[in-house]
């Protein structure tokens, strides 16, 4: 079976994503962008070769409300495995998957072996992190350059459609109260 170089699975973590998630962290990076959170990931030894099958059993194993984040390294150089391991979700399970890479959306359509694993994600946050360009108040992502991409939509549309993130998709929104509104109150 295909085996992923693996750094360490993140259960129940709130953070690479929306709401309850679990984070594959994967060895392999070309990309060593300069300031990267994670350069210790560049390195493609520096993982453990976990079959697939035992990867997907920790993430099924994990609370059934987390969805699932590949981030690394990038997921993206063991494109392969990672499109195996993400069938075996999309399959599987209701969960969604977030994949963080540091190639370009139009990089990866370039490539058959990457559009394998593209097929099966939500979204991608595409593009190399670049100092210069990091924002802290920049929501999933670290750098002005990269993008949010619904993934499904865009190749639905054919046409990049960034993910539309909505903290509370279960509230409705009222409309403020105007001061007539409360003048019951002053009676």
């Amino acid at each position: 079976m295909t085996k992923i170089s693996l750094l360490k699975v993140v259960e129940s973590t709130t953070v690479d994503g929306p709401g309850l998630r679990t984070s594959i962290y994967c060895a392999g990076c070309v990309n060593k962008c300069p300031g990267c959170h994670n350069p210790q990931s560049w390195d493609i030894n520096n993982g453990q070769m976990t079959d697939v099958n035992d990867i997907f059993a920790q993430i099924v194993a994990d609370d059934e409300f987390c969805n699932v984040t590949f981030t690394g390294g990038d997921p993206m150089y063991q494109a392969h495995g990672f499109a195996e391991l993400a069938k075996l979700i999309k399959q599987q399970t209701n969960k969604t998957i977030w994949c963080y890479s540091g190639y370009t959306l139009e990089e990866i359509l370039a490539d058959a072996e990457k559009c394998e694993l593209l097929q099966w994600i939500d979204v991608l946050v595409d593009g190399r992190f670049v100092q210069a360009l990091r924002d802290e108040s920049l929501i999933f992502k670290g750098s002005s350059n990269q993008r949010v991409i619904d993934v499904q939509k865009t190749l639905n549309e054919r046409r990049i459609v960034l993910f539309k993130y909505n903290p509370f998709p279960d509230f409705e929104f009222v409309k403020p109260l105007i001061k007539q509104d409360c003048a019951f109150m002053h009676n």
